[in-house]
Parts: structure tokens; C-alpha cells; sequence
């Protein structure tokens, strides 16, 4: 079970990158997806198509794969840098 202070961490993360510009807290259905995802799979591939679904169905636009998957490696470290910490 991830613990909160991940969550927070990546939540952050994920608000910083906000790649369609709508604002922080503005995407928060879409957050919530990619954590589940972050959650379900350990690599980034199946992360970062994920993340081109979720902001595909939201937004009606395909995210470029590489952008995805440059923030899935990035929530990937973040999740295995808490993960050696416990």
C-alpha cells in the first residue's frame, strides 16, 4: 500500500508538469488515474500509456509518448526512492 507522503509527493509532481496548462488542481480526475497507474505497474512504459489515456480521454488530444514517459520515469524514481526508504 503506497503511503501518503508518496501520494503527496507525486501529486506535486504531477501538478508542477500540468501539460495542457490548466493550473495546478485543475486535472485532479486525471491525477488520480495516473497514481492508480503508478500504483498498478512498475514500468514506466505502461505508465506513460496510461498517461497518454487518461489525458487523451480528458482532453481530447494525444500527449507525445516520449513526454509520457519522461514523467512516468520520473514517478517511477520517486516511487522506488519511497519504497527504499521503508
Amino acid at each position: 500500500m503506497e503511503s501518503k507522503e508518496l501520494s503527496y509527493k507525486l501529486i506535486k509532481v504531477l501538478n508542477k508538469w500540468d501539460p495542457f496548462k490548466v493550473g495546478e488542481g485543475q486535472f485532479d480526475p486525471e491525477i488520480a488515474d495516473i497514481l492508480q497507474a503508478v500504483h498498478d505497474y512498475d514500468e514506466p512504459a505502461k505508465i506513460a500509456r496510461r498517461i497518454q489515456s487518461v489525458f487523451e480521454f480528458s482532453f481530447e488530444q494525444l500527449l507525445p509518448y516520449e513526454q509520457c514517459l519522461k514523467i512516468a520515469n520520473t514517478l517511477v524514481s520517486i516511487k522506488n526512492e519511497d519504497a527504499c526508504s521503508l
